[in-house]
């Protein structure tokens, strides 16, 4: 009777889930869909030239989905217009469009109230564990945006106003500000930072914004809190710990197979420029997108460095994509305590439960599935040029499937076909796996009330 109750609720939860993930999935589209409305209009390219369709409602994916990947040159094809409907789009997928219908329901209605239906899907958006947290996080999520947002304007435009005058320098500096935080690959210079490549004050003003939106509110207001609460939650912790190792190995390894990019800077950049050069390279695979080197002249070992951190991407809960450092902390306490023989998975004195562990592993193996099958699409439909192999298509795949914007130069290549898969790589990286998958499934959640016995195969 017990064991029935429990699977009746589990039942009823995943209803839940199901209706909600419908609802996100279509908001996402809907979003899309103004935003190709808007990059459609003459006013939204430069000296009025037309676009075809495929190429707006790609960019119009790409930037909801805070992707980064262009078939077109944001700074020279779209118009004044045109950018700042992908900056609104990109904004708006940032944060999650949730976040904007509660805040503009609050505006209007000049009261917090939200019903139960909007808080279930505030939670869904955010991926937060309580349905107790929607207000309190909601509060973070738009007080900790404007603060990176309207703090990284201010320190860009110290250098960008001086750079370009008042008007040119706060607009780039506004633009590259919301990119950076929200971790897209768009830029209005037309060849990413590659300029700044020798102004580590940028660089490292950009290395802080890409930091901040990808490592999730929910770890954030557990830090600003800790003063009170005196602790951090198993997933700040599990966040702060995967972060910083992939943090420092990708560095570390960069170093290495980039011999602080020696070979590519010269010995006319400095040391120190040259190793901030590498540190924001390590960065930028956490989602970001933004470059100050063709990624197309790394050395082959970075490059799949780079297809690592790609897969694995930021936080739940944050501007990045990717299976998330939980998932992949998650597995690989998982796989140490299987050596050791453990049958607990333990972390900061507590315990995984099963369920976490066979979510994670879920989340993985249909991402390989879904990765994969774009992959095999891919080599039929997109021609790989001489002196490249597999890695410039499954680049490219990683890339949008873990919204990070980096190319090895398929994209502006991309045949119809192409840019379809590539389209639904960035929205399935962006609204997520399982959220996709229940909101494409028409079947109800059934009850089995017969469980047959147990037995063991040989695995490995």
């Amino acid at each position: 009777m017990q064991r029935e109750k429990e699977t009746m609720k589990k039942l009823a939860k995943l209803s839940i889930f199901n209706t909600l993930s419908k609802k996100m999935v279509w908001g996402f589209i809907l979003i899309i869909f103004l935003g190709s409305l808007l990059l459609s209009l003459p006013i939204a390219t430069s000296h009025q030239q037309g676009t075809a369709l495929i190429d707006i409602l790609f960019t119009a994916a790409s930037a909801t989905c805070i992707t980064g990947l262009t078939v077109v040159n944001t700074a020279t094809h779209w118009s004044l217009f045109g950018q700042v409907v992908i900056l609104g789009m990109a904004e708006i997928g940032a944060l999650g469009y949730m976040t904007f219908a509660v805040l503009l329901f609050n505006i209007i209605r000049r009261h917090r109230s939200m019903g139960l239906s909007t808080q279930l899907m505030v939670k869904e958006s955010l991926n937060l564990e309580n349905l107790s947290d929607t207000k309190s996080v909601m509060k973070y999520v738009i007080g900790l945006s404007a603060v990176f947002q309207l703090g990284g304007v201010g320190l860009l435009a110290v250098d960008f106003i001086p750079r370009f005058g008042w008007k040119r320098g706060l607009y780039v500096s506004v633009y590259h500000s919301v990119m950076s935080f929200c971790n897209a690959g768009f830029d209005v210079f037309g060849d990413s930072l590659m300029r700044f490549r020798n102004d580590s004050y940028v660089l490292l003003v950009t290395i802080v914004l890409i930091v901040g939106g990808g490592l999730g509110f929910l770890v954030w207001r557990d830090l600003l809190l800790y003063h009170e609460r005196k602790r951090l939650s198993l997933n700040s912790k599990l966040t702060l710990t995967t972060t910083g190792t992939l943090f420092v190995l990708g560095f570390v390894i960069l170093l290495v197979t980039e011999g602080n990019l020696s070979g590519l800077l010269g010995d006319h950049m400095s040391w120190v420029n040259r190793t901030i050069n590498t540190l924001f390279l390590s960065v930028t695979p956490r989602t970001a997108g933004i470059v100050t080197l063709p990624t197309n002249s790394l050395h082959s070992g970075s490059i799949f460095l780079i297809m690592i951190l790609m897969f694995v991407g930021g936080t739940p809960g944050s501007t990045a994509g990717g299976i998330k450092t939980t998932t992949f902390g998650v597995l690989m306490l998982q796989s140490i305590a299987q050596l050791r023989g453990r049958e607990d998975v333990e972390f900061s004195h507590r315990r995984f439960s099963q369920a976490n562990i066979s979510r994670a592993l879920l989340l993985v193996f249909l991402a390989s599935i879904v990765i994969t099958l774009a992959t095999l699409v891919l080599t039929q439909t997109e021609k790989i040029p001489q002196g490249y192999g597999l890695e410039y298509i499954v680049f490219e795949v990683l890339s949008a499937f873990g919204t990070v914007g980096l190319s090895l130069g398929l994209t502006p290549h991309l045949t119809v076909i192409g840019k379809v898969i590539i389209m639904i790589l960035m929205f399935v990286g962006r609204v997520g796996i399982f959220t996709s998958l229940y909101a494409l499934s028409k079947r109800q959640p059934k009850v089995s009330r017969l469980r047959y016995p147990e037995e063991n195969i040989l695995i490995g």
